[in-house]
């Protein structure tokens, strides 16, 4: 052999057997050092999960009467692991069966398909594995059709599932404060912890009122079916099935037999209205509360079938309820409102405690003059000296002008040039935050507005965000323009002033003041019971399936008002006398029953720049022992002793069945203890109950 060829031929030999070891060691690490990882991927890929979705908890009545049910729907479903195994892979079953539902073949085809990044809807997100539902509210017919023809029909099921029901019952129809179920977002999986169900081609939870605020006691634990597959994706058979878990049911403070006459009163007042000369008032908001903080009726008007989100919303019927007077708005939680002069409550109590005297009297002009400029007593005559009493009975305006001024006389009037969000808080504000305006009142319902209470801090952030950005006061603000251009010009200069005006008017309820009708409530909840401000609660109970009390709900208290006892005391005589003699609502009361139920409030009429004005009543009731307090407004209608103040009157007639009324609560007392809930699921009102 030729000594070079040989020299080749070795180091042929060893790259040869260089590749033998390096192949030899790859192979005994796959199979020694790695397998048992290869060998649980393999078991992974032979398997697949199904998820069976659970009933979701029911929304109840304070006596157990369902607001919000489940209901059996007849769903087509198709598995497509089945179909594939045909010929031709299921189109002709899926054409059979597109044309018993009365759809396309088109359509059916889009919805079986699975969602890709470069797949639209509709399409499945779920699992390949999991049948797939087609068709909801399936005629009975269809089913047993589907059912008994499985020749026909391969791998087609039709089965009942649970889908949302809204019983109405005694007409309640709190659609805003029940929420909606609607498909789960990203996010939501992120936060919540969600397993993707694949009911109805999407997975729903709670996206607005309590069933979102509870949604993950009203959820129930989704079951899971492990398939044995093989690697050709069929199915072989069961490997573990886990039944899903019912969900909690939700007990609520509503009481459905006062809801339903609450919101009969809001929609008749609202109409009335309009035909006696306000026919821009088509909206209000009305609430019974407790003295303890819960929420017995919540009402907003307008308000819609929470029944429309079931199936799917179509894309008419959602704008319907985001334009226009939004239905989908709860204006007790959402609405933000002047209150007028409700507000002169926490006014009273700010005096007071600044060193007026509940003793002295003063005096109620027909005018009173600040800073040049005249505020009016609403049209009325001089009135001569009076209490404290007889301007909260009578409405003063006068009177609170000149406590506002004298207050902010004394008030670190060298922080009134604001330079600084730490500019410290004006005592009538400091007061006005105490009673839990400007502040989220916390309760249980996603949806929920802070409202605007303007201290110095809420002004610098006004003029600092419009004075060179937003509105550009000082960009388009012309000293010798248009009167628009003449206001713009004077914010530039001096709209970080806190003027004598400015508190003047926020005294009696109005100009920059704003509050939600729940604020307005919870205030005058804790006027009512002593001093005590409650976060506010609709939920009451958990229960579980069993019937098991899981968790009882209780509103927190948030604190106590910064006022003296005895102070609250003479605001509350006040009060009572308002619905009698000469107080504001004397006329709206004429007649009322007050032996039997002596009701106290304060009427506001809160004017409005460029509109009409809102109509409020602000109530308790009984007054030397309130155990109620009732809320109305209705924006853009009239006097608060014209609109506002004859509805809490029926509200209060439905509440204690006065004037040929039937009593919604009899004797004034509301259901003791919790309903009872069978392991059948059977409900079972709580003593105290009288019926339906």
């Amino acid at each position: 052999m030729i000594p070079a060829s040989r020299r080749r031929l070795i180091v042929l030999y060893a790259i040869v057997a260089a590749l033998l070891i390096s192949l030899g060691g790859r192979l005994w690490y796959l199979q020694v050092m790695n397998g048992r990882s290869y060998v649980q991927l393999a078991a992974q890929d032979q398997t697949q999960t199904v998820i069976t979705p659970a009933v979701r908890g029911r929304i109840l009545d304070d006596a157990g009467l369902p607001m919000v049910d489940n209901a059996s729907s007849l769903v087509v479903t198709v598995d497509m692991m089945n179909l594939a195994a045909q010929g031709d892979g299921g189109a002709g079953v899926l054409r059979r069966l597109a044309h018993l539902l009365g759809m396309s073949d088109k359509l059916l085809t889009a919805k079986v398909r699975l969602c890709t990044a470069h797949v639209s809807q509709p399409c499945w997100p779920g699992s390949p594995y999991q049948p797939i539902p087609v068709a909801q509210h399936v005629p009975e017919s269809i089913a047993v059709q589907i059912m008994q023809d499985h020749a026909s029909y391969p791998g087609v099921s039709a089965g009942v599932n649970p889908v949302a029901r809204y019983p109405q019952p005694n007409g309640a129809n709190p659609a805003q404060v029940l929420g909606y179920l609607g498909p789960i977002t990203a996010q939501q999986m992120k936060q919540q912890h969600l397993p993707t169900t694949g009911f109805a081609g999407v997975d729903l939870v709670g996206q607005a009122g309590l069933e979102q605020q509870y949604n993950s006691q009203l959820q129930g634990t989704p079951g899971q079916q492990v398939l044995s597959v093989n690697s050709a994706g069929q199915q072989l058979g069961v490997v573990r099935n886990t039944a899903p878990q019912t969900g909690n049911d939700l007990v609520t403070s509503i009481n459905a037999r006062l809801q339903g006459d609450v919101q009969s009163v809001l929609a008749s007042t609202i109409q009335k209205a309009q035909q006696t000369g306000s026919p821009k008032a088509t909206t209000g908001a009305a609430i019974v509360m407790t003295t303890t903080g819960r929420v017995v009726a919540m009402a907003s008007e307008p308000s819609y079938d929470p029944s429309v989100w079931n199936g799917g919303i179509s894309e008419k019927q959602y704008r319907q309820l985001i334009n226009g007077n939004k239905p989908i708005l709860n204006r007790v939680t959402q609405g933000e409102y002047a209150p007028g002069s409700t507000f002169k409550v926490t006014s009273t109590a700010a005096a007071v405690k600044a060193g007026y005297s509940l003793a002295s009297t003063y005096n109620c002009p027909a005018s009173y003059n600040i800073g040049g400029r005249s505020f009016l007593n609403d049209g009325e005559k001089s009135l001569g000296q009076m209490s404290l009493h007889e301007a909260l009975v009578i409405s003063c305006d006068t009177v609170f002008y000149e406590l506002a001024y004298g207050t902010y006389q004394h008030d670190h009037p060298k922080d009134n040039v604001v330079t600084s969000p730490k500019a410290p808080m004006q005592e009538m504000q400091k007061m006005e935050v105490g009673w839990g305006f400007g502040r989220a009142p916390g309760i249980d319902l996603p949806e929920q507005g802070a409202g605007s209470i303007p201290t110095r801090e809420w002004l610098y952030y006004l003029w600092k965000d419009n004075a060179h950005t937003g509105q550009n006061w000082c960009k388009y603000g012309r000293a010798n323009g248009t009167y628009v251009q003449q206001i713009e010009y004077q914010d530039c200069h001096y709209g970080n002033v806190w003027e004598p005006g400015m508190a003047a008017i926020a005294a009696i309820g109005q100009g920059y003041v704003a509050v939600t009708p729940l604020q307005l409530a919870n205030a005058y909840v804790a006027l009512a019971n002593g001093g005590k401000l409650y976060s506010p609660r609709i939920g009451e109970a958990i229960i579980s399936p069993t019937g098991k009390v899981v968790r009882k709900i209780k509103p927190p208290l948030v604190r106590r008002l910064p006022v003296a006892g005895s102070t609250l005391a003479y605001i509350r005589s006040a009060l009572a006398d308002v619905t009698t003699g000469a107080g504001t609502a004397a006329g709206a009361f004429s007649g009322f029953p007050r032996g039997q139920v002596c009701v106290a409030g304060k009427t506001g009429t809160a004017e409005v720049f460029n509109s009409s004005v809102t109509s409020v009543f602000a109530s308790f009731a009984p007054c030397s022992n309130p155990k109620y307090v009732v809320v109305v407004m209705v924006p853009n209608s009239n006097y608060g002793a014209d609109v506002a103040a004859p509805a809490v009157r029926q509200i209060y007639d439905d509440i204690y069945g006065l004037e040929g009324h039937k009593a919604a609560l009899p004797g004034g007392n509301l259901p003791h203890g919790l309903p009872t809930i069978s392991t059948s699921g059977a409900i079972t009102a709580p003593a105290g109950y009288g019926g339906s």
